[in-house]
């Protein structure tokens, strides 16, 4: 699974020019990593923009939820932005709470990595919920 999730995002231009890193998408569960760039991220403060943090959690909910659904469209998703995101990298992580027939709810939560820190002191920056619906391939119409 893994794999085809990586291969999913490499194809979004979107996440190629953020750097979107797919580290981690089996049973429910996703984790992306994104590295810092002040010249294009920030916001007037210089903390990672509310917009990228909204698409950091987006993007994982989706690949957790397609770990389980396939391919899936977000219907409704919230952010709560706790504290200043401020980092040299971001860890986001969803895992799915429930996957139905219709919809699949995903909670997020997004991590500031320190400067010259490891894995283990990760900060806790904003939290996402989402609910997502499974949909189908797109079939092209045939030629009339």
């Amino acid at each position: 699974m893994l794999d085809t999730i990586q291969a999913i995002n490499r194809t979004a231009s979107f996440n190629r020019w953020a750097g979107f890193e797919v580290h981690r998408a089996a049973d429910g569960e996703a984790e992306l990593r994104m590295n810092w760039r002040e010249e294009d991220m920030g916001q007037y403060a210089g903390f990672l923009h509310a917009g990228m943090i909204a698409a950091l959690l987006d993007t994982v909910s989706g690949y957790a939820a397609a770990t389980q659904a396939g391919r899936v469209l977000a219907s409704h998703f919230s952010v709560n932005c706790i504290s200043p995101a401020i980092g040299r990298a971001f860890v986001a992580r969803g895992r799915v709470v429930k996957a139905g027939r219709k919809q699949v709810f995903v909670a997020a939560e997004l991590y500031a990595q320190a400067e010259g820190k490891g894995e283990d002191a990760l900060k806790l920056v904003a939290t996402g919920n989402a609910i997502l619906v499974p949909v189908e391939e797109i079939q092209p119409k045939p030629a009339a």
